[in-house]
């Protein structure tokens, strides 16, 4: 198997992510906050691990306000419906995953008025449009940090800074840059970053957060136990409890905690050069390939590790099937949830092919999949 699809989730996992989550399934089994006594304790102390490794890795000093969710889509919900209400503002980009762009459509239902920044291939957000789009009652600015089509990354400082121009927040959703990206809160105009824990920060699936900033303040999404002021029938007011409802996935937080010490361990910058290194390798051999067409940008600076193309006519699902047999190249084919990107690209109905390495991927496994497009694509007459 050559696995290029790491934007979906990231595999292999480092070998101490498998080791802390069996070793919290066979000897750190209570309920975080559920009891005063050892195996209750012990697991509080472990998800407590897990929030101060992720301060570490996004410059944060607070980790009470490291909220743990399922996953980046979970996070997204609980800031979007945390944060708007009816007659609320929010200006978004034209590149968004449907885990923004499904929630903002049902928030429109309820009678908050989205904004959409335009966009088109090499210019993907509209600085023009975007300066014109603040209202009175704009209270947030949504957008990705890179797409998940295309790797394409938005220039988010300078996105950020005009929205705290306008006394505005920012929520950023770090899908594809969590772990892989550089990303310091400190020194970023960003109020909120949703992340998954299964992608870059290389934890095992249904992990995930919200980081929220001091000054800023999220309803609930979910109410119920917290084990903290049970006495009360109103939901606690301070982070992370008050958006923590019910069990934690302590096991996944154990894997997660073991991910980004990995990361730390190994250096963010470290991981980024190795997979623009793979990326520029798979761009320029996918560049020679005739019939080949590649969608998003060049240069490597500008993109996560995510290479998008297309071979002729030919249905993205079908060559991503080839691949596979032909190869074992297990790539994701088609909209990738996110219709929007691909109406931007001309490529709804077609859909794309989308490699995806990781620090792990080997140059042998980028030259296979490169030579097995290209005999594809000759078998094809090109």
């Amino acid at each position: 198997m050559i696995y290029l699809d790491n934007a979906a989730t990231t595999w292999p996992k480092p070998e101490a992510v498998a080791g802390a989550v069996q070793e919290a399934l066979l000897h750190k089994g209570g309920n975080a906050g559920r009891g005063g006594h050892g195996a209750a304790m012990q697991m509080a102390r472990l998800i407590h691990q897990t929030r101060v490794d992720l301060c570490t890795l996004f410059g944060m000093d607070d980790p009470s306000r490291v909220v743990f969710t399922q996953n980046a889509t979970h996070a997204l919900n609980m800031a979007l419906f945390g944060l708007l209400h009816p007659g609320d503002h929010v200006i978004t980009s034209s590149l968004e995953h449907n885990a923004v762009a499904r929630p903002l459509y049902a928030l429109r239902q309820r009678g908050v008025k989205v904004s959409e920044v335009p966009g088109t291939p090499g210019a993907e957000f509209d600085f023009a449009f975007y300066r014109k789009a603040f209202r009175p009652k704009t209270k947030l600015v949504v957008t990705l940090h890179a797409s998940n089509v295309t790797g394409t990354t938005l220039p988010i400082r300078e996105i950020g800074q005009m929205a705290h121009e306008h006394g505005v927040r920012y929520l950023l959703d770090a899908a594809q840059t969590a772990g892989v990206f550089p990303i310091d809160l400190k020194n970023l105009p960003v109020d909120l970053l949703a992340f998954p824990g299964h992608k870059g920060l290389l934890g095992p699936q249904g992990t995930g957060g919200l980081i929220i900033k001091a000054d800023v303040r999220v309803e609930p999404l979910i109410y119920g136990g917290t084990g903290s002021l049970s006495e009360e029938v109103r939901q606690p007011d301070f982070l992370p409890d008050a958006l923590e409802s019910g069990t934690l996935n302590g096991v996944g937080l154990a894997g997660l905690g073991a991910g980004v010490r990995y990361i730390l361990a190994e250096g963010v910058d470290q991981i980024r050069v190795r997979e623009q290194e793979l990326c520029r390798k798979l761009w320029s051999g996918l560049k020679g390939i005739a019939g080949v067409k590649l969608y998003g940008s060049e240069e490597g600076e500008r993109r996560a590790a995510i290479i998008a193309f297309n071979l002729g006519e030919m249905d993205s699902v079908e060559l991503s099937y080839i691949l596979e047999e032909r190869a074992g190249i297990i790539a994701r084919a088609g909209l990738h949830c996110a219709a929007q990107a691909h109406r931007m690209l001309g490529t709804l109905d077609q859909g794309v092919v989308r490699f995806s390495p990781s620090h792990y991927t080997s140059v042998a496994e980028i030259e296979k999949a490169l030579q097995t497009v290209k005999e594809v694509a000759a078998e094809m007459g090109y």
